[in-house]
């Protein structure tokens, strides 16, 4: 196996990196971390050194390079069938799909309003109406596929998939900002926050001098 690279931004904000790296994690294969401190002035020049997108995440694998993080998500559950990153029945996969995908293009308001920040001391923020049908969109999704899936285990699916990785950011959001939730909502964000990957990635999270928040 060729060795594996994902390039990321800062931990505590970079919502975008976190995703392909939880499904890396998710895999169990051995990879280097290459992290690359943003919004500072040398941030862009270190990042077209890994990608002509400008960037990151990015996915170094021998010879390919993919970026964006849902792509790499899928390089990999292609790469790593083993890992179960999508589950076997085409419905189940299909509605990971869809979720994985509306997330990945959608809820501009929430982004803007709670951008995720793992440093930020937990406290509520009052929401825009904008914000809060976005929150009553994301949580009536989570209900349908829990309802669906509760008995496979405790995430949308059942088991851990690119689904769960696409809202882990989402997570730390209703997290950090304490919106209020109903309780499977409420159950399944600290299943995700309480995941082994995701506590790792939530220590190793910390302040750069000059690092803002990113949607």
């Amino acid at each position: 196996m060729a060795d594996m690279t994902l390039v990321i931004g800062d931990k505590a904000i970079s919502s975008w990196s976190l995703r392909p790296w939880l499904a890396l994690r998710q895999t169990g294969v051995a990879f280097h971390e290459v992290l690359i401190p943003l919004r500072r002035p040398e941030t862009r020049t270190a990042i077209l050194a890994h990608s002509a997108a400008g960037k990151v995440p990015v996915l170094h694998h021998g010879a390919v390079t993919v970026w964006e993080s849902l792509a790499i998500c899928e390089y990999l559950a292609d790469r790593f069938p083993e890992a179960g990153l999508w589950p076997e029945p085409p419905e189940a996969r299909a509605l990971g799909r869809a979720a994985a995908t509306e997330m990945h293009g959608g809820f501009p308001e929430l982004r803007r309003a709670l951008p995720m920040d793992l440093l930020r001391e937990p406290a509520p923020q009052p929401l825009t109406p904008e914000v809060t049908a976005e929150v009553a969109r994301i949580s009536g999704l989570w209900r349908d596929l829990r309802s669906r899936f509760q008995t496979l285990g405790p995430f949308l699916l059942g088991r851990f998939t690119i689904a769960d990785a696409m809202y882990a950011p989402v997570c730390t959001r209703f997290d950090s900002y304490r919106v209020p939730l109903d309780p499977v909502c409420q159950a399944y964000v600290e299943t995700v926050l309480d995941w082994p990957a995701m506590a790792a990635w939530r220590a190793a999270a910390r302040p750069y001098p000059t690092a803002t928040p990113l949607r």
